[in-house]
């Protein structure tokens, strides 16, 4: 149990929500009724996984070709989005560029039933296979599910379920229920600022999640995200998610106050069209409706929980900040096996290259990666 300013919560109260656009036409509510693929969407809970794990966000996994023995559906030969390979890159550049080797290194490292256990300790799904393609989204969720989940990163890892009832009264006007576990015992002084007892849920400690947080901000600010929040001028955090053959298409970002998840698609899962990414597609949407939904707040800044520290590095893709526990070196990375791999010079260790990974790597190129 915490105590926090009314600031510092974020109830999961659901502002808005749109589930078609014609009720007398469909009754079926898309945001909180269709099952569909979140696609990139739901690497954020691999790569925050690994982070609960120690793994520090500069850590560099390889990204190179992967091949894998499916039995009888044959071999799986799984792709980056550009059809491009980067060798050794860091966990914070491969979140940015939505990279699906690196994330299924990642997932690997960290084993997928770990991977479960976060993805559903936030709620993004009930359930979910315990196979590598499910770490690129292969799994099924619904819009209020992923914004639940994004939320409680929002709160830096305190549980938010989405609720469309503020409270129940009985017929004196007694507060008998309430959806958030949040209460003021003494809010009648309207001198003071009131002081909130949050019993909510911690699914995942602070430290880790605020890494995630600050990893997800340079989607928007260098990578997949940067067109959807173009004159926000506000710190958000954000990313964006498509399925294969440009079936679904994502965004789910958030500022400190304020979550939206977009996604379009057919009812009946078909393409949206060559490039239609999550990008493209949701993100625009996305950008209108938070640009009217800000216009007016106060623009606010993710607040560093205690136990990490802020540092500027430098990435080989340039100088990012990034958050760091007090046993990690801001820009080191360590032969950890598993894909991992350790950039000359960064922790003063020799390329780990593709270590650990067992048949992992497409010999038939001919180690040209």
């Amino acid at each position: 149990m915490t105590v926090t300013t009314p600031e510092q919560v974020r109830p999961g109260r659901v502002l808005a929500l749109v589930g078609g656009w014609s009720f007398e036409g469909s009754q079926f509510n898309r945001a909180t009724q269709a099952q569909r693929q979140p696609g990139s969407s739901f690497k954020p809970f691999v790569y925050l996984t690994a982070l609960r794990k120690g793994i520090s966000p500069s850590q560099r996994f390889l990204d190179a070709p992967i091949v894998m023995d499916m039995g009888a559906a044959g071999r799986w030969r799984p792709n980056n989005y550009g059809m491009d390979f980067g060798g050794p890159t860091p966990l914070r550049i491969a979140l940015e560029k939505s990279l699906n080797l690196v994330t299924l290194r990642v997932a690997q490292a960290v084993g997928m039933e770990a991977v479960a256990e976060t993805a559903i300790a936030f709620h993004e799904v009930d359930s979910m296979p315990r196979v590598l393609p499910a770490a690129l989204g292969a799994v099924e969720t619904t819009v209020l599910r992923e914004a639940g989940a994004y939320a409680s990163l929002a709160t830096l890892g305190k549980e938010v379920i989405p609720t469309l009832i503020d409270s129940v009264q009985d017929p004196d006007g007694h507060v008998v229920w309430r959806p958030s576990a949040v209460s003021c015992g003494d809010c009648g002084d309207q001198g003071k600022a009131p002081v909130l007892t949050d019993q909510r849920k911690e699914i995942a400690d602070a430290a880790s999640v605020f890494q995630i947080v600050t990893m997800m901000q340079g989607v928007t600010t260098r990578g997949t995200g940067v067109p959807v929040v173009a004159g926000l001028n506000r710190p958000v955090a954000g990313k964006t998610g498509t399925t294969q053959d440009f079936t679904d298409a994502w965004f789910s970002g958030f500022t400190p106050d304020l979550v939206t998840t977009v996604w379009v698609g057919f009812d009946a899962p078909a393409p949206l069209g060559n490039n239609q990414t999550g990008g493209a597609v949701a993100g625009p949407i996305w950008r209108e409706f938070m640009m009217t939904a800000l216009k007016g707040r106060p623009v606010l800044s993710f607040q560093a929980p205690p136990g990490v520290t802020m540092a500027t590095w430098d990435s080989g893709f340039g100088s990012v900040t990034d958050a760091f526990k007090p046993d990690q070196v801001p820009g080191a990375s360590r032969p950890l096996g598993g894909g991992m791999a350790t950039a000359p010079g960064a922790d003063g260790a020799t390329p780990a290259g593709s270590q650990g990974v067992h048949g992992g790597v497409d010999s038939s190129l001919g180690g040209i990666y």
